[in-house]
Formats: C-alpha cells, structure tokens, sequence
C-alpha cells in the first residue's frame, strides 16, 4: 500500500525527473477510441477499400463529400484524419455533418505532414486534435463539432452565388461545344449490346444508390433490364447478385472483378480522345470501345441507350442538383441538364425510390404471424378428436413416403 510519505517521494522525483530532462519526449495521451491502425491514402474511395471498423482513415480530401462520407460511414473506422479542410467554404458539402451524426471523430486540416504516416502504423488522435505515432506527435489538426461544422455551412452557403454563375457560364460553353452529339448522336460508337426495345437501369455511384437497388429488385426481376453500372455502380450490381451488362465511364473506381465479369466495356474519354482509364482495360486485356464526350459518364450511358433506341431509361444514383455536382468537383452540369433534355420521355429517375416508401412491418414480423397463426390452429385441431384423427392420417400418410424412399434405396 502507497503511504502518504511515498506518495510525496514519489511525486517528488517525478517532479524532479521533468526538470532534469528525463522526459525529452512529448507523450501521448492514453488509448481510447480515437487509436487504430493508419490506413493513408489521398483519394477516399480508395483508401475505403481497405479500411476495416477500427482503423484510422488518413486522408487529403477538399470538401468531402456526402458518397465519400457514407463509404467512410460503412467501414467503421475510429477516427478520420483529414489533411486537407473538410469544408474549404466554396459550397455547402454535407460530408462533414455525416461522419459527426455517426458518432465518428473529424480531424481537420492536419496538413500535408500527416500523409507521411505509414501504412500499418498505430495512430492515436488526443481530445485537442494532436496525431501521434507511438510518442511521436506528427500533426495538429481540428476537431469538428456539430457546432463547427454548422458554423462552416453557414459561412460556405454565402458564396454560392459564385458558383451559380460559374454553371450557368460553362453551360452556354457546353452548348456550343457538344449540341450535335446531345441532339443528334453524333460520335456514339457502336456497341455489341443489343438495347432496341428494351429496359436500361443506370446505376451511378451516388446518394445512397445500394438501397435503391434492393429497393427495385422487383422490377428487375420481371422486366429484366439491361443492367449499365457507372463505374462504382457495376461492383453495386455484382454485389446484389445481378448479370452485369456494360460498364461505362473512366474505369477509376470499378473493381478488377466488374472488368473481367464479361460486361461489354465503354471508356468514357475527353472530347480530344484522350482517355486515361484505356490503359488499365488493356492491361487487363479486355475488349472495349472508346467513347469520347465532355459530359459525365452517367450522360454517356444515357446518350448510348438512347441513341441505341432503348425504349426506358431507368437513372438511379445520378447527380442532378448543384451540390451533387460540387460534390462531385464538377465545374458545370450543363451536359446533364441537355442530357435529360435529349432523353426525354425515355427517362425515369429511380434516385431516392428507396425513401419513397418503407414497409412498417419487416418480413420477419410477417412470417413470425404466420407461424403464430400456425401454431394456434395446430393447437385447436389437437383439442379436438376431429383434429386428433387428421393429424392421425397426417402422420401415418409421411410415414408411408418415408418408408416408400427408403424402399427405393
């Protein structure tokens, strides 16, 4: 037992160990649910293939946003470190808010120092935002708050009226660059995909596309559309167990598994046909075409089912609004906005049907009834010398066809 004496002597040359110069290192504080294992990388959609619930996510994202957030959301990492401001203040991004409801830590602005940290390194974030690996203080960075973050929308939602004309600038420029292949299909290459007449379901990586496709599992089952995803979208429509019919887009967040599935391949290039995604299809040696357009990809696989004759266009998780597309680090969504204009009647925006309507009573609370139901029948029969009797015939009628099987064994 600690005496008061020792007490004292032992806080004595404690005291006496800082003066001296003992203690050269700054410690960290104690673990607690802001430590883990780094995973860095630069680009969040990356770095969330890798991360498991309890790492430290090190990123350098300039307003994240909301699909970055929810992807961050899912893996259950411990803390985010950011070293870039999660809100630069040029637009209202929601990825912030997101990540704080969930219960999950936001570094901000840590700086470029923090990307330094090593894959597999054990990080610890202190209550005043300090990074540390092992002693080691490496960054300093904010935390957010619910009130930081409000503080910070409040501030960003001021400067949208330079964005506004910074749209409707690039859509004038869109217009006089790309009307002949919005209005009438020229430069659409041909594909081996046969849509005349036919159902298409687009599935672009966006708000929260992987519930609106469960969410429309009863229209593919009975109409059978061709199923295009977006770039991420294609590993959506893989994971739900789908045949997945084409891929469109840069190729810079499907997975190896979507290229290789047998999807017939569409790389979306610049209009001067350039297209960075072409290289890594070829060094998977998989047939593609090369489909060159100033538009997003989500409006190359519109403008391909539509010139193609589909006859619906069903666009699920596409962007459409102005912070979808700064979200998106987009300049101008005039291409969509012709797109759609284009597409017409052919288009049906399946985005959000999953918030549409949900079912107050689950499958489970169904079949549980159902069983009740059962059990109670089963009940009031075996009360009865009626029901005795059948469930008698029952039993000995499945004995006959089990001794019937076993005969032909």
């Amino acid at each position: 037992m600690r005496t008061p004496a020792n007490f004292c002597v032992s806080r004595l040359w404690h005291d006496k160990a800082v003066v001296l110069g003992f203690r050269r290192k700054k410690e960290a504080p104690e673990a607690d649910a802001r430590s883990g294992v780094a995973r860095v990388d630069p680009r969040t959609k990356n770095l969330t293939k890798r991360l498991r619930p309890g790492d430290v996510a090190i990123i350098d994202h300039v307003d994240i946003d909301r699909v970055s957030a929810e992807a961050l959301v899912e893996c259950k990492p411990s803390v985010v470190v950011n070293a870039a401001p999660s809100t630069s203040g040029r637009y209202p991004n929601l990825g912030p808010g997101i990540l704080n409801r969930s219960g999950i830590p936001l570094v901000d602005g840590c700086g470029s120092a923090v990307m330094e940290v090593r894959e597999g390194q054990r990080v610890h974030v202190s209550e005043a935002g300090e990074v540390f690996v092992g002693e080691e203080s490496v960054a300093h960075g904010t935390i957010q708050t619910a009130e930081t973050i409000a503080r910070n929308q409040d501030e960003a939602r001021e400067g949208m009226n330079i964005q506004l004309k910074a749209f409707a600038s690039n859509t004038m420029e869109y217009v006089e660059r790309e009307q002949d292949l919005i209005f009438d299909g020229v430069g659409v290459p041909d594909v081996r995909t046969k849509f005349e007449g036919r159902h298409v379901l687009v599935v672009v990586r966006g708000y929260r596309y992987k519930e609106d496709l469960a969410t429309l599992r009863p229209y593919i089952r009975e109409y059978r559309p061709i199923m295009i995803g977006v770039d991420g979208g294609a590993d959506a429509i893989l994971e739900e167990g789908y045949k997945l019919d084409m891929i469109v887009g840069d190729m810079d967040s499907v997975s190896d598994r979507a290229l290789t599935s047998g999807a017939e391949i569409v790389v979306h290039a610049y209009r001067d046909g350039k297209a960075p995604g072409q290289k890594r299809v070829e060094d998977l040696n998989v047939p593609h075409v090369v489909f060159p357009c100033t538009g997003t990809s989500e409006d190359v696989a519109m403008l391909l089912a539509d010139d193609k004759h589909a006859k619906i266009i069903v666009a699920l998780g596409t962007h459409n609004t102005l912070i979808e597309f700064l979200d998106k680090g987009r300049k101008g969504m005039a291409s969509t906005f012709l797109t759609r204009l284009a597409v017409g009647g052919k288009l049906i925006d399946a985005k959000g049907v999953s918030q549409l309507y949900r079912s107050r009573i689950s499958s489970w609370q169904i079949l549980s009834l159902i069983l009740a139901g059962c059990v109670a029948i089963a009940a009031a029969m075996a009360s009865t010398a009626t029901g005795r009797a059948t469930f008698g015939l029952i039993s000995a009628w499945f004995a006959d066809i089990a001794h019937w099987f076993g005969s032909l064994l």
